[in-house]
């Protein structure tokens, strides 16, 4: 069966449980599921990024998702394990269906294997030293005119820096953060820095909290340039490249910030061979 592009992550969550992409999800099982709270507070920083996860693993594959404190609770993982994907696509929170649908798509099709994927390695070292190499392969995927108005969804503050630095204007917004490292305040109206804006920047977390499909659609309608940054859901933002998504940098698990050793993140673009 070959796939038609989806439009929306609904869309492509029903293509993949009518076995679109490879085999069906109810014949591939998860051997573990991970519940993390995770805190960063890197040196010089004033800033401590909190994080939940949550990890299913399907085979070679890790799918995974972020989510807001007390949206998933520790106990779920108790059960998950030996589930069905297409059990878990299902499920009620929108965590555990990105989750699996990250899952389900990273194996049947893992980032490693894709021939049009620029590979990055993150080296060997110190928080700090593999933070800034991760931001640095993010930000070289921006291609920003003069003056562009850029709405980074999903504040990391070395993508506000490199937005300045190519001489676009940061329009800044996160439901968790008041202001940036230099104190530009930062808004929780998505809507507001979208149509204001000339370009997109944002975190795969729009998947997990539903906004994904918002900024998706008003890039297509406005023609916007739209990259995303993705430790949650990367291989389900990769489904959207070329309708809706312009460039992505997918980070699958273990991200940076779980390992001192050299992991990988893989750079795509639209119309990259």
């Amino acid at each position: 069966m070959s796939p038609t592009q989806p439009q929306s992550v609904p869309e492509l969550q029903q293509a993949a449980l009518e076995g679109a992409f490879g085999p069906l999800p109810g014949e591939l099982a998860v051997t573990s599921a991970f519940w993390l709270h995770h805190t960063t507070r890197l040196a010089g920083s004033q800033v401590t990024y909190r994080n939940h996860y949550l990890l299913l693993r399907s085979g070679d594959a890790f799918g995974a998702c972020s989510f807001e404190a007390g949206e998933l609770p520790p106990d779920f993982c108790a059960e998950a394990s030996g589930h069905t994907l297409d059990t878990l696509l299902r499920h009620e929170s929108a965590p555990v269906r990105v989750a699996a649908l990250d899952a389900y798509l990273g194996r049947v099709r893992p980032h490693r294997d894709a021939a049009e994927a620029d590979t990055v390695t993150l080296p060997t070292g110190t928080p700090e030293e593999r933070a800034r190499a991760r931001d640095a392969a993010v930000a070289g995927l921006l291609d920003i005119a003069p003056g562009a108005k850029v709405a980074l969804i999903g504040v990391v503050n070395p993508l506000v820096a490199a937005i300045r630095e190519q001489g676009g204007v940061p329009l800044p917004c996160d439901f968790n953060l008041r202001t940036t490292n230099w104190g530009d305040p930062v808004t929780d109206d998505m809507d507001q820095v979208l149509d204001a804006a000339d370009a997109v920047v944002a975190t795969g977390m729009t998947l997990s909290n539903g906004s994904f499909d918002r900024i998706l659609e008003h890039c297509r309608k406005h023609a916007l340039p739209l990259v995303v940054y993705a430790q949650t859901g990367s291989a389900v933002a990769r489904a959207f490249l070329g309708a809706g998504v312009t460039a992505l940098s997918a980070e699958p698990f273990p991200f940076s910030q779980f390992s001192a050793d050299a992991t990988a993140l893989y750079r795509y673009r639209v119309g990259q061979a």
